[in-house]
């Protein structure tokens, strides 16, 4: 028996003459989502989406769809034809597929279709006389019931529903431009990720490694959350950065307070190249103002002087626990805390300057070959792909 899925969107709404693009890319990361639990239907009518799929399948496709990003919610319904007969029919399996005795309910309808010979208050009080006729054991309750039966009635047909069940908003991924994540094993990088799905960025991800300091329990660590993050924005190209030599030549030739400072300086030279060559029009990272050493205003200033795409950081103003709360509920958190280090924690100093400024950074960099640490960081990357339905 195949059952039917009603989709519905919110913002997308208001893009005007553009929201046949927004639609289209919409309808389009629903049929991906639903891979491979074939077979089944897409369709799209007036503002919603109806998926047509067997009764095996619909607790599954209920979950893949509350992680696609555009979907505000979903509701699970049974389709009737445009007459009242059929309306009542419908209600009566709807609220059997749910009655305990003695329970409550309230019918509520959305009559959109002005052609429907009937009013909403007509089809509210006809279909719950309908049902209180029916021999069950039934009270209506329309301030606070046990169940509400809702009925839509639109242009080709009429649904009813009773679940309501919260998709994660935002816009579809690929709507907004391509970015590139820089990917921590830690639990900020993956949120700032996720939030840039959700406002429609398509992601890459770029991890920097250092062997043999960490090993591949890091590596794998950082493929687990790519593998989170892909189940809401779909496939992730994940591209391996070796930043062992890089690390060596700072610790060996500059100040230590610098090391943080001028690692991420050149973290994000590397980054920003890979983005041209990929591209890729802005970076992201999990960076939060003042959280850590490394993250003060004077030191993103000094980070974002070596780069000339825009650095976009979805977290600057997120305390800790705002950020680990989503890191929750997104099944990230216990990944992010495997004991793993990955390269940033390696070589922390005792004392990190906090308010370096670009001209004594620049003065320490003279000390190493920058240039040629870039190039070769780039000519060894290992680029994998993450499937989300793999």
């Amino acid at each position: 028996m195949n059952r039917l899925l009603l989709i519905r969107y919110g913002e997308i709404a208001l893009k005007g003459g553009n929201r046949p693009f927004f639609e289209k890319r919409l309808l389009r990361n629903i049929q991906d989502s639903l891979w491979g639990l074939r077979p089944f239907e897409v369709t799209f009518r007036r503002g919603r989406y109806y998926v047509k799929i067997s009764d095996d399948n619909l607790f599954a496709a209920q979950q893949r769809l509350q992680k696609v990003f555009g979907v505000v919610s979903i509701s699970p319904v049974f389709e009737a034809e445009l007459n009242i007969e059929d309306i009542y029919s419908e209600a009566y399996k709807l609220l059997e597929a749910n009655y305990t005795p003695g329970m409550s309910f309230k019918v509520n309808t959305r009559r959109s279709n002005k052609n429907f010979p009937n009013t909403s208050p007509e089809v509210n009080s006809n279909t719950g006389a309908y049902l209180l006729d029916r021999g069950l054991d039934l009270k209506v309750d329309v301030h606070n019931p046990n169940i509400v039966i809702n009925i839509d009635i639109r242009e080709k047909g009429a649904y009813l529903y009773s679940q309501t069940i919260p998709g994660p908003g935002g816009m579809p991924v690929g709507v907004t431009g391509k970015g590139l994540l820089l990917l921590s094993g830690g639990i900020d990088s993956p949120v700032a990720g996720w939030m840039a799905s959700k406002r429609g960025i398509e992601m890459e991800a770029l991890h920097f490694h250092s062997p043999p300091f960490t090993g591949e329990g890091a590596i794998n660590k950082v493929m687990d959350l790519c593998k989170v993050l892909s189940a809401y924005s779909g496939n992730i190209t994940l591209h391996l950065a070796p930043f062992t030599e890089i690390q060596k030549q700072i610790r060996q030739n500059c100040p230590e307070p610098m090391l943080i400072t001028l690692m991420r300086r050149i973290m994000f030279r590397v980054a920003e190249r890979l983005a041209l060559q990929r591209k890729i029009s802005a970076l992201f990272t999990g960076e939060s103002l003042g959280q850590v050493a490394s993250q003060t205003l004077e030191n993103l200033v000094a980070i974002n002087d070596v780069t000339s795409i825009p650095i976009l950081r979805p977290l600057i103003s997120f305390d800790k626990e705002e950020i680990i709360n989503i890191s929750r509920k997104i099944n990230a958190f216990d990944i992010s805390i495997r004991p793993f280090e990955d390269c940033c924690t390696l070589f922390v100093p005792r004392h990190p300057v906090t308010r370096p400024t670009i001209e004594e950074l620049q003065k320490a960099e003279e000390k190493i070959p920058v240039e040629e640490l870039v190039k070769d960081c780039l000519e060894n990357i290992e680029t994998r792909t993450i499937k989300s339905r793999e």
